[in-house]
């Protein structure tokens, strides 16, 4: 099966899990179903081929989340010969999808963590567990904190996300972004626990870009629906630094507004300026709020590692720009550097499964492009996502990106893109499907 084909149909296949958990003329069953088929063909198709025999080329990929362990597995399916060296600080992955279900104690810390192993005995990656010093794009060169220097043919980095830091919150952990799943998570989730029974919460949304743009509001919704039985008389304020709601306008204001009017007060335009853990004290544009706990996520940008290695040349300086044909980086004489997921600054949004979308699109453009062939002209990629507005109910988002040659970028498909009408228990239940489902493809 050629990899384009095989990009668009598993593109296709996870399109149509989406659309059936919404009406979309098929049951939970039957959307099981046709999901376990196509992975039975894809598997059939494309089977587990990976290469032995001389190694060809060397690509280091830098960081295990959702694009960099997708991309060190398909380039392992894909290449030829290419040996893969995966380096990361942890000895597993913790998924942000799905990590607010933690708060609510839906779920456990353990349920979101993914390994390693598979990676390494089924497609002979190799895992190097340790930190990143420094990033050399022209040599091609990644110098890891023991001083050991690492050569190869391409790098490709996925560090994901970090944080501008807010005035006057310091090291404090007592405002929490638990945007990052960890320790932060637990954390936030034992606050909430502790909080009064008719206490006031805080959430705060930084301005876009930031990563999972549906992520704060149904977070917002799915506290809401939890402090309605476990915290009778609590309210949560929604301190959103974008004049309205980012995505999935009508289902998260018909949440807000109607849903959760009790629970949920929602603040548009309050760009949080100050923070004070002390007094447990938010200062933005709209005045100072004052919560029992406060889940205050910062401004974001692209990891530490892109932006000293000089390759944040876009949104300000903020993160990567690429070429999407390749995710080769733009900055001149660092073509052979590969920035995907959070990091990267394209048209798609910051998720974790266009991170798996924008690793395959990657892998595939490196193996050609080490094969002496050029990129798929051509790349379509999809990003699916469901939003938790109850702790039963959910709704979902879906929509298709295709390469647009006059402005080269991805541009999105209106007749592939849509977003469920209202939510409901079977979109809750589909939501563990599609997890299952994308958390497989990445790192089984």
């Amino acid at each position: 099966m050629k990899r384009r084909h095989f990009l668009n149909a598993t593109s296709a296949g996870l399109t149509a899990s989406v659309l059936a958990a919404c009406g979309g003329g098929e049951d939970a069953n039957e959307t099981q179903q046709a999901l376990e088929l196509e992975q039975a063909q894809g598997s059939k198709k494309r089977p587990v081929t990976t290469p032995s025999g001389p190694i060809k080329s060397r690509v280091i990929v830098v960081g295990g989340g959702m694009a960099g362990a997708t991309v060190a597995k398909y380039l392992r399916l894909w290449g030829d010969a290419i040996e893969v060296t995966l380096v990361e600080r942890a000895s597993s992955y913790t998924s942000n999808i799905m990590s607010s279900l933690v708060l609510t104690g839906q779920r456990n810390m353990a349920s979101l963590d993914f390994k390693y192993s598979t990676l390494i005995s089924k497609y002979g990656v190799k895992v190097v567990l340790g930190d990143v010093a420094h990033i050399d794009p022209v040599g091609v060169k990644v110098t890891l904190g023991t001083g050991t220097v690492l050569s190869a043919d391409r790098i490709v980095l996925a560090p994901g996300i970090d944080f501008d830091s807010v005035p006057g919150l310091g090291t404090s952990d007592k405002m929490p972004h638990a945007w990052k799943a960890g320790p932060q998570t637990s954390l936030l989730a034992s606050q909430l626990a502790a909080m009064p029974s008719n206490g006031t919460a805080i959430l705060t949304i930084p301005k876009v870009p930031y990563r999972c743009p549906p992520g704060p509001y149904e977070r917002a919704c799915l506290i809401a629906d939890w402090m309605k039985s476990r915290k009778p008389g609590a309210r949560l304020v929604v301190l959103d630094a974008n004049p309205d709601f980012v995505t999935e306008k009508d289902n998260f204001s018909q949440a807000f507004y109607g849903l959760h009017a009790n629970v949920i007060q929602y603040v548009p335009n309050a760009e949080v300026t100050q923070a004070d853990p002390a007094g447990m004290q938010v200062y933005t544009g709209q005045g100072v709020f004052k919560g029992d706990v406060v889940n205050l996520i910062p401004t974001q940008r692209a990891g530490q590692l892109v932006i000293s290695a000089g390759l944040a040349n876009a949104t300000g300086g903020r993160f990567a720009g690429v070429n999407v044909l390749s995710y080769a980086s733009t900055v001149p004489g660092a073509e052979k550097v590969h920035i995907i997921g959070d990091s990267s600054a394209t048209t798609q949004p910051k998720a974790g499964h266009i991170a798996n979308q924008e690793a395959k699109v990657c892998a595939d453009a490196i193996s050609r492009l080490l094969s002496g062939m050029s990129a798929d002209p051509a790349p379509v990629t999809n990003s699916a996502c469901y939003s938790t507005i109850t702790m039963t109910q959910a709704s979902w988002l879906t929509a298709a990106f295709q390469y647009d040659t006059a402005t080269q970028a991805m541009k999105a498909v209106p007749a592939s893109s849509a977003a469920s009408t209202g939510w409901n228990k079977g979109n809750f239940e589909e939501m563990g499907t599609w997890f299952k489902a994308l958390m497989a493809d990445t790192f089984a």
